[in-house]
């Protein structure tokens, strides 16, 4: 698991090779990752959008940008946390990904990012 702190935002990030939605002999490999959003700000905050860099081993680099996460936009009062699961496919064995959330405080309206701390994808299969 890797973390980070900015903006008063703790990101934490686990991620997992998914074997049986994978398909080797095919260059498909799928992976999932947990991500833990935890409220370190004494104001309450919503998350508005997300950017992500995926990188795979054979040079690929895909950006993705969207709002919210998982289709909500959550909202989290100072102390809270929020927990989602998602998934990245990659045509090779080994990836990584980091982005940037974009993030308000529901009280003024300020906006600010919220740094997604680099995290590997690695089939264990490549690993041995």
């Amino acid at each position: 698991m890797v973390s980070k702190i900015s903006g008063g935002v703790k990101i934490s990030v686990e991620s997992f090779y998914q074997p049986e939605f994978s398909n080797p002999l095919q260059s498909e490999f799928m992976f999932a990752y947990r991500i833990t959003i935890e409220n370190n700000n004494g104001f309450a905050i919503k998350l508005l959008s997300r950017h992500w860099h995926i990188f795979d081993s054979n040079g690929i680099l895909k950006e993705v940008e969207g709002d919210g996460v998982v289709g909500v936009q959550p909202e989290l009062p100072p102390g809270e946390t929020y927990q989602y699961m998602s998934g990245c496919n990659l045509r090779s064995e080994i990836g990584r990904m980091h982005g940037t959330y974009l993030m308000e405080n529901i009280k003024t309206g300020r906006t600010f990012n919220v740094i997604i701390p680099a995290f590997e994808l690695e089939a264990p299969l490549k690993l041995n």
